[in-house]
């Protein structure tokens, strides 16, 4: 087999994508973990134009951005589990909400790392706006956003839902209650309960104090 890697850091909820993916499919891998601060120049190598991880590098040719990445597993090792339905209209809807979570809780959650008082007031209330918007228009009745079987659009927002999680702990806000959204709520734990998610879920304690600090800095240089 062509040998796979995956430049990244654990502190990372897209590198955390990758890393599920790969498993759900059952392609090893070498992680190479990367310092941000001091980026490797097979980094800059690989991701000339944004410089950013994940990274993953198949056979020598990188491919960047986390979704993309995804796509890309799915359609090189398409082999069981399939992570997107095979109808066609299926799979526009699949991206339909890839897009809706990356366009509006990734930015979302990008606020909340510097901001407080009214701001993080309004970002609150929006943010629970879109998961309202998930409860009644995403997931439906389904035990998946797939269906009955993990896809990609659990995958995406597994990340971000814990990451919301964290932030939530460090601001000292809980958007995601379970009276509130209990469709959701029961999506997530299902999907924490997937063998590979839970053996290879990020550990909450190490990312706590990662954005506690980070928000301090950022608030620090405001």
């Amino acid at each position: 087999m062509t040998e796979v890697k995956l430049h990244g850091v654990l502190l990372s909820p897209y590198v955390y994508r990758v890393i599920w993916a790969l498993k759900l499919k059952g392609v090893p891998y070498e992680f190479v973990a990367e310092d941000l601060s001091n980026k490797s120049d097979l980094l800059l190598k690989y991701n000339s134009v944004y410089k950013k991880i994940p990274v993953l590098v198949h056979g020598e040719k990188p491919v960047c951005e986390s979704m993309v990445i995804l796509e890309y597993i799915e359609e090189m090792w398409p082999q069981n589990p399939s992570l997107m339905p095979n109808d066609p209209y299926d799979r526009a809807l699949a991206r339909f909400w890839i897009k809706f979570i990356e366009d509006k809780i990734v930015a979302i959650l990008g606020l909340f790392r510097g901001i407080t008082g009214q701001e993080l007031e309004n970002a609150t209330k929006e943010l629970l706006e879109i998961l309202q918007t998930l409860e009644e228009h995403g997931l439906g009745e389904n035990k998946f956003f797939n269906g009955d079987n993990i896809g990609l659009v659990d995958i995406a927002f597994g990340s971000m839902l814990f990451w919301m999680q964290v932030f939530g702990d460090v601001v000292g806000v809980k958007p995601f209650e379970s009276h509130k959204f209990p469709s959701l709520h029961a999506w997530f734990e299902n999907f924490k309960q997937i063998p590979v998610i839970k053996k290879n879920f990020p550990n909450r304690d190490e990312y706590f104090v990662f954005i506690k600090r980070r928000r301090e800095e950022l608030l620090a240089s405001a």
